[in-house]
């Protein structure tokens, strides 16, 4: 009953920030700023979703005391029987819709809901290792295929006897890097090569990575911290360029994301006889300037995650292995095992997804110790 007090204690408590979202969104100075109006309305999604579950869940708890009210008090053996039956029902439904209400309490990964990047290559084992890498390739646009996904190959590198050293591509669709992100990791494969003559089971492994697809930022300027000073230019371009203050020098405080410490931009602009022409290009600088620094902040926090994801491609970080002489799929994670090889080859990979997720999710679970 404590539990039951304080599960509807913490959706009570999201009641006020619903009413808040539900306002906001209708706020014309919030719809203008898109990026805010974009995260709202995810938040607000996510509310809904938990207020419709609160209801119910309440709904839920009042008829379950009303019908044991009945039972306890009334004479009428129609009226017990009806019931006898509500409290079942309500009975059975509760605990699991008390579970679906602690997920939804779990804060969900932001990244989730992303486009993915999907890297595959060939790791230890040759030409064996670039034929596997092109079997999970294909595995993985035929479950792209049944998710309703597109996945466009961005680059590869095919290996000499078939299949790819490498290939690059991007995934898009709902929830792409939140179901994908499982699957980064190292995949062994355990079968007779085309190219083994003696008929000997071979070990070769593909390395597979996931990654969240990068949104495009806007680089944020406080415009109200520029210095400027105008000065006049030098050089070839008549009597006027020498005479009328159009260069422009800007100066600027920023920090640097990858040390943290603030570092004065400095960009000159004389290309122009008109001075707003010149603050303009020495504005559009700095901004490239900064998307530069910050994009390569960007690009480095994407290549350690892939060093943590991949690991070193050598057959011992295994996450899976594919026994194709016993037809047997096992994820080491989760000690999860079957033996339809082939249907998982041809894309049949939700079951095991499914499996990663509630595993994920008793973690999660724990974790929030709700």
């Amino acid at each position: 009953m404590a539990e039951t007090t304080t599960l509807l204690e913490k959706l009570d408590g999201l009641v006020a920030r619903f009413d808040e979202v539900s306002t906001l969104i209708t706020d014309p100075a919030v719809i203008a700023d898109q990026q805010r109006y974009v995260r709202l309305t995810k938040e607000y999604k996510d509310l809904e979703e938990l207020m419709s579950a609160r209801q119910e869940y309440a709904n839920l708890l009042g008829n379950l005391a009303e019908s044991k009210s009945i039972l306890m008090t009334e004479d009428d053996a129609e009226m017990k029987e009806m019931a006898r039956e509500e409290v079942a029902a309500c009975e059975e439904r509760i605990p699991t819709l008390e579970e679906e209400i602690k997920l939804m309490l779990v804060p969900k990964d932001p990244e989730d809901a992303k486009n993915a990047i999907l890297e595959i290559r060939g790791g230890t084992g040759g030409d064996e290792a670039a034929l596997f890498a092109g079997d999970l390739f294909r595995m993985y646009s035929k479950y792209c295929e049944t998710k309703g996904w597109k996945l466009e190959v961005s680059s590869f590198s095919e290996g000499a006897a078939g299949g790819y050293k490498e290939i690059v591509c991007s995934v898009t669709g709902a929830d792409v890097y939140g179901t994908l992100k499982y699957e980064s990791g190292v995949h062994r494969v355990q079968r007779v090569p085309a190219t083994e003559t003696q008929g000997r089971v071979h070990t070769s492994a593909a390395t597979v990575a996931v990654l969240p697809e990068a949104e495009a930022f806007d680089v944020v300027i406080n415009e109200g911290e520029i210095k400027w000073d105008t000065f006049r230019s030098s050089g070839a371009g008549g009597q006027n360029v020498n005479k009328v203050e159009s260069g422009v020098r800007l100066r600027y405080n920023w920090k640097n994301p990858n040390t943290g410490v603030v570092e004065e931009i400095l960009i000159e602009c004389t290309e122009t006889r008109d001075q707003p022409k010149n603050k303009e290009r020495a504005l559009a600088r700095l901004r490239t300037f900064i998307y530069d620094k910050e994009h390569q902040k960007y690009v480095d926090d994407i290549a350690s995650r892939r060093k943590t994801l991949v690991s070193t491609g050598d057959r011992s970080a295994k996450i899976r292995t594919y026994n194709y002489p016993q037809g047997r799929i096992t994820d080491h994670r989760i000690n999860y095992t079957i033996y339809n090889l082939s249907a998982f080859m041809d894309g049949d990979v939700q079951d095991c997804i499914d499996h990663l997720i509630v595993a994920e999710n008793a973690e999660r679970l724990k974790e929030s110790e709700l």
